[in-house]
């Protein structure tokens, strides 16, 4: 899908609600960004995203796109929904039963771009074969698949020529073939668009792979916005860490901190792990050390490599799951500790005999050990 790129400002908003309940969030997108926005059920991502299109108007904040100010509750400047030219793809994609694709994206386009109904139909039909619906345009929503009628809210949304492209969830009616085919040709479509668009989704494994950077949402405040390779693996906080899926959460003591020039050491349990960067935290201070699933590598009963010396941890198998070409293991290490998740390939599983019950040695490697404060921030608790 190609087409003539379109030259907006970046998005900025501070929005502050009290109803249906307390906001207070600041997010900012680039022209030609992908932002997720992402977060627990209820912790906001629709409701902001329906006070960037106008469907809801906030009593405090100010929403802007470049120069263009869309609403500022100061000056008691609110542009309703028609006047923001928002590109706006819900969930259930939200087309008329009566229409045919072609009509209804036709229905978007301003009519003061494209004088009368045969340009508008005309221009409708090229924004179809953009999504990959040419041929399709007099169909009407119960003759399209899911994936179709996702095609054609997007086409709908984008026709609107939008300085901002706001996606609630457009995967989640599809089944999963559809989803990751449409996932590819928004990555593909994305490339064309010179627009802020803002994505929200509860897959942390979509928003990775989609988006340029994520911000997360907590009962309506921002805990943490970063690029999001960085984000999924250095998060900010214990709370972020467990909303971005971590289970792998510790507490232990800075027993050296990290230079530039030597790796620092945390004690943990009975012994001290090796840590490649301590960050901010001091010698003898109280942290929680966070470690992703895929930086643990379980050792070799045969055949140990070097790499395995590397923060050797034994405990016995407690459950498995196996799930594909992968099985997820919980290592209990003792009551009090709890236990390491991580996952393995299911060949490698088999062939090493990992099985519940039986004691199993992992190396936890430095370079993905992140430590955060141990307790949680007052933003964090809102």
């Amino acid at each position: 899908m190609s087409g003539p790129a379109k030259m907006v400002g970046g998005l900025e908003a501070a929005i502050g609600l009290d109803r249906p309940f307390a906001m207070d969030a600041q997010i900012a997108c680039a022209p030609g960004e992908l932002m997720g926005l992402i977060g627990p059920s209820g912790s906001g991502k629709t409701t902001l995203l329906r006070a960037l299109a106008g469907l809801v108007r906030p009593p405090r904040g100010r929403i802007s796109v470049g120069a263009r100010v869309w609403q500022d509750a100061e000056a008691r400047t609110f542009l309703p929904p028609q006047a923001r030219r928002v590109g706006l793809v819900f969930q259930d994609f939200a087309l008329f039963p009566h229409l045919t694709a072609r009509e209804t994206v036709a229905l978007a386009i301003d009519p003061e771009a494209y004088a009368g109904r045969s340009a508008q139909l005309q221009h409708a039909e090229r924004w179809l074969t953009r999504v990959n619906l040419q041929g399709l345009g007099d169909r009407k929503p119960d003759a399209l698949s899911g994936g179709q009628r996702q095609r054609v809210a997007v086409a709908r949304a984008l026709a609107r020529d939008p300085d901002v492209l706001l996606l609630d969830e457009p995967f989640s009616a599809v089944d999963q073939m559809t989803r990751e085919r449409l996932k590819r040709e928004l990555a593909s479509l994305r490339a064309s668009l010179d627009i802020p668009i803002i994505l929200v989704t509860h897959d942390l494994d979509e928003a990775s792979a989609l988006c340029d950077r994520l911000t997360l949402l907590h009962r309506g405040h921002v805990l943490q916005s970063g690029a999001a390779d960085d984000m999924l693996s250095r998060p900010a906080s214990t709370t972020a860490a467990r909303l971005l899926g971590h289970t792998n959460i510790f507490p232990a003591t800075v027993a050296q901190p990290s230079t530039p020039d030597q790796a620092g050491r945390i004690a943990w349990r009975d012994t001290t792990l090796e840590v490649a960067d301590t960050g901010p935290f001091n010698a003898g201070e109280r942290v929680a050390w966070v470690l992703p699933a895929d930086q643990i590598v379980m050792h070799r009963r045969e055949r140990p490599s070097l790499g395995e010396r590397e923060n050797p941890i034994t405990g016995a198998v407690s459950e498995m799951a196996r799930l594909g070409a992968e099985t997820a293991v919980t290592l209990r290490l003792d009551d009090e500790t709890g236990a390491l998740n991580f996952r393995i390939a299911t060949h490698a599983a088999r062939r090493n005999g990992v099985e519940p019950g039986v004691d199993v040695t992992v190396s936890l490697l430095a370079d993905g050990i992140h430590l955060v404060p141990e307790r949680a921030s007052e933003a964090d608790a809102i």
